[in-house]
Order: structure tokens, then C-alpha cells, then sequence
């Protein structure tokens, strides 16, 4: 019975451990792969499309605005019960007589703004269904069959002639401002890429250490059973020895985290465990500083977003200085009218109809507030001036460092590639020479700590490299291996 138990038990949990297997999906990735599928799936880039998908519906809605607009409107109903105000002429003075009425209203307008002027042009219909409830008279019919209405104000501040001129660099901006996001998720990419690459390296190495470690202290045993070592050097060895085994367990632990991390950057979830192919080439690439910074200047969202920030100052300055003075609204209409108790003859013999009206607004005592806002406004603008001339100089400076620490990524990582190969060499020609007791083991710890070193620098200059290429491109959005724009299908993002 005893070893039945044993055996269901063994093979239970032989079957939980292949299930457990079974759920981990591994997979074996490039740089090339990591970013392509950071810029397809990773949470980053779905973010990065919906921000422009709000961009592009906000241009959408602006260019809207210079379209015909159809309309439908009214009141229904419109119930009056109270006193109205007449004139009697016999009387010659006003008197108050009781009303008691009920109306409905309906108006089909279609309207057509004119940005450049801030004129707004309108045909419209309306009917009027009007019935005095006090006097129990006859439903009384009033049309409008067609009327054309121009609303003109004069100096107002113009908000279409302003959106006009920032709304489609707002959209511009926006679409560069896609392509910068894919480039800064390619960074995180190349960054979240490389600190698992390291973790590799890193336990890679923690499993060298530990087995040369295990080899040399049992070597060192049996030298210290024969007299050939003293026990500083046998307690030297063992100590390297239980050093390894913690660094090991340690790598373990931090390559699981860095595959974590780097599985969730990818939108993955934690039970993929990732892999990286490191690279061993990068471009033969050196780019040159002034066509960086024409590139710049054209495509960085940047520049554009300094733009904007002075065109809304200056937006508010004109909508300051308009409102210190007077300021009018014309208004005319011209069309037909009848009114009838019959519906038919409510469009019949149709009459004449025009209507001209001027509204003005003159400011006289705002106690100094018009005054006050045109300065503020005035010295806003006057800052941002500042602020884009200054901005600009310092995106220039931090440019030109940008491309000089560039165009010496490829001679470090020949460096660094060169030193991790030489390192490697010394230590095992080190290890060989201490086997036969040619030198001491503080000179094999240190070639052993040269190696770790050198390799782990080399991972950090292909790092420093792929961190600092993929900057540039978010600088410029340009790809300089291809020599061409980087370009993004827009309508494939909507």
C-alpha cells in the first residue's frame, strides 16, 4: 500500500511539473524582432495611437467648422400666460391687457462659415404656429419660407482666422509627434532589450565562475593534503567558491525579473519567457551635424510645438487688443413672410421681408481690467518669444552633442569587443599557468574580474550604441541607413 502511495504521488507530480512546462512559452528574439513587436503591441504604442487618434478628431472637427452645417431647430411648445404690454393710441400712453397664448416654432437654417472674415452666411426656413388661447381666435400660421442671413462682426477677434492657423499645425505636430513616440518606444526597446541581455551575460557568467570556482577548490584541496599551498590560499579558493554560488542564485533571480520586465514592455504576459539573440554587427554608420540639424528643424515636433506656443500668444494678444475698444456685430436678412389662419395661403402672395441690425459694445469705465488684460497679453507674448528663441538654441547645443556622441558609438564598441576577446584569452591562459603553480590566486581573481567586466562593457557599448542611433532617428525622423523619411500609413492608425 505504502509504495502505491509513493508511486501515484511520483507520478502526480510529475504531471504537475509537465503542466507548469507546458504553460511557459519561450521564445528566442532578435533586436529586430523586440522592435518590431514594441511598435505593433507594446501598451507604449497603443497609447502613442490613441493620443493621435484624439489629435486627428480634434482637426476633423475643425475643419468641420468651414463646411455647410444643416439645421434644425425649435420651440414646441411655447406656452405664455401673464400680462402684455400695448400701446393705446386713444389713451396715448401704454396699458397691460391679459394673455393667454400658445406657439410652436421650427427653423431648417443651413449655414456656411468664412474663416478669413468671421462672417457667417445662412438660407433658412422657418414656421410659426401661433394660437391666443385668451381671445379663442383661429391657429394662425406665420412662414418664412426662405430668408438670407449674413452675421458680420466688426472688430471682434476672430477665432476661425486664429484656429485656421494653428489647428492644422496642431495636426501636423500631432502626426510627428506619432513618429517621435514610435522612436522613444524603440529606445526603451533597445534599453529593456539590453538590461535582459546583460542578465544573460551576467548568469552566463555566474555559471563559468561557479564551475571554474568548484574545479579550483577541489584542486586546492588535494594541494593543501599534499603541502604544495598554504591554507590562506586553500581558505582563498573556498571563499571564491561559496562567492559563485550566491552570485549564481543571484543571476538567476534578476535574469527572471529582466525577462518579466521586458515580456510585459512587449505586452506579453508572465508566463513568456524570453531569450535574446545579442547582436554582434551594428551600421557602418557616421552622420553628418548639419544635415542633422536641417533635419531637425524640419521634421522634430518640437520646433513645431515653439510655434504654436507663440501663434496662441499672439491669438490672445489680438483677442485682448479687441476687446479694449468698441466692438459691433452687423446683422441683415432679407427674404419673404406671410401669415394666414389657412396653412396653404400661410405661402401665398408672399411679401417682402428685410431686416438690418447693428449691435455695439463700447467699454466705458472697466476700471483699467481691458488695459490690464492687453499687457498681460502683450508681455505673454513677448515671453514666449523668449522662450522659443531660447528653447531653440538649447535643442540646437543638445543636438550637435548628440550626433558627436553618435559618431563615436562604433569606434567603442570595436573597443569594447576587442577588450572583452583579450580578457578572455588572459584569463584562460591564467587559469592554465595556476593549474601548474606558475602564479598566485590573487593574480587569477583578478584576471577572472577583468573578464566579467570587459564582457559585461562590451554589452553596455552595443547598448550605448542602438540607445544613441534610434535618438538621432527620434531627433530628425529620418532613417539614415535607408536615406529617407520615416513614414508611417496614418489612415491605418484611424
Amino acid at each position: 500500500m505504502k509504495r502505491t502511495l509513493i508511486l501515484l504521488s511520483t507520478i502526480f507530480f510529475a504531471s504537475l511539473v509537465q503542466i507548469i512546462d507546458a504553460q511557459t512559452i519561450k521564445k528566442v528574439l532578435t533586436l529586430d524582432e523586440v522592435l518590431k513587436i514594441a511598435e505593433e503591441q507594446s501598451p507604449s504604442a497603443l497609447m502613442a495611437k490613441h493620443r493621435f487618434r484624439a489629435s486627428y478628431w480634434q482637426y476633423r472637427s475643425f475643419k468641420a467648422q468651414y463646411l455647410p452645417s444643416l439645421t434644425l431647430s425649435g420651440t414646441v411648445p411655447d406656452f405664455n400666460n401673464g400680462l402684455e404690454k400695448l400701446y393705446n393710441s386713444e389713451l396715448d400712453q401704454y396699458i397691460y391687457k391679459a394673455k393667454t397664448t400658445m406657439s410652436t416654432t421650427s427653423t431648417l437654417s443651413l449655414s456656411q462659415a468664412i474663416g478669413p472674415l468671421g462672417t457667417t452666411i445662412s438660407l433658412s426656413s422657418d414656421l410659426t404656429l401661433y394660437k391666443d388661447i385668451e381671445k379663442n381666435l383661429p391657429l394662425n400660421y406665420i412662414t418664412n419660407p426662405v430668408s438670407i442671413n449674413i452675421n458680420q462682426p466688426i472688430r471682434r477677434y476672430n477665432t476661425l482666422k486664429w484656429q485656421a492657423k494653428i489647428e492644422p499645425l496642431r495636426y501636423e505636430m500631432a502626426k510627428k509627434e506619432y513618429i517621435n513616440s514610435m522612436e522613444e518606444i524603440h529606445m526603451s526597446a533597445v534599453q529593456n532589450f539590453f538590461m535582459l541581455a546583460l542578465a544573460q551575460i551576467n548568469k552566463q557568467i555566474a555559471e563559468m565562475n561557479y564551475s571554474n570556482a568548484d574545479t579550483l577548490y577541489r584542486i586546492a584541496q588535494g594541494r593543501y593534503q599534499l603541502g604544495t599551498i598554504a591554507e590562506d590560499d586553500l581558505l582563498q579558493m573556498q571563499l571564491s567558491f561559496l562567492n559563485a554560488q550566491t552570485a549564481r542564485k543571484q543571476a538567476d533571480m534578476n535574469l527572471r525579473d529582466r525577462q518579466i520586465r521586458l515580456a510585459s514592455f512587449l505586452g506579453y504576459n508572465e508566463n513568456v519567457e524570453i531569450e535574446l539573440i545579442i547582436p554582434s554587427e551594428i551600421p557602418d554608420l557616421q552622420v553628418d551635424t548639419q544635415e542633422v540639424l536641417e533635419l531637425a528643424m524640419k521634421n522634430n515636433p518640437e520646433i513645431i510645438n515653439l510655434r504654436i506656443n507663440t501663434l496662441n500668444a499672439q491669438s490672445s494678444l489680438a483677442q485682448a487688443r479687441n476687446q479694449r475698444g468698441i466692438t459691433a456685430t452687423l446683422f441683415a436678412s432679407i427674404g419673404f413672410n406671410q401669415q394666414s389662419t389657412d396653412f396653404i395661403q400661410a405661402y401665398n402672395e408672399l411679401s417682402n421681408s428685410q431686416r438690418v441690425r447693428i449691435g455695439f459694445n463700447i467699454p466705458i469705465v472697466d476700471w483699467g481690467q481691458g488695459r490690464g488684460r492687453y499687457r498681460m497679453a502683450l508681455s505673454s507674448l513677448e515671453l514666449a518669444e523668449v522662450q522659443e528663441k531660447q528653447n531653440l538654441t538649447n535643442f540646437q547645443q543638445n543636438l550637435f552633442l548628440d550626433v558627436a556622441q553618435f559618431n563615436l558609438q562604433a569606434e567603442q564598441v570595436a573597443i569594447a569587443a576587442k577588450s572583452d576577446t583579450v580578457a578572455m584569452r588572459r584569463f584562460e591562459v591564467t587559469k592554465a599557468r595556476f593549474l601548474i603553480g606558475k602564479i598566485s590566486v590573487l593574480d587569477l581573481n583578478d584576471a577572472d574580474t577583468r573578464k566579467d567586466t570587459n564582457r559585461r562593457a562590451y554589452i553596455q557599448a552595443l547598448q550605448a550604441y542602438w540607445t544613441y542611433f534610434y535618438n538621432i532617428r527620434a531627433l530628425t525622423l529620418y532613417d539614415f541607413i535607408n536615406r529617407k523619411p520615416i513614414e508611417v500609413d496614418f489612415d491605418k492608425l484611424l
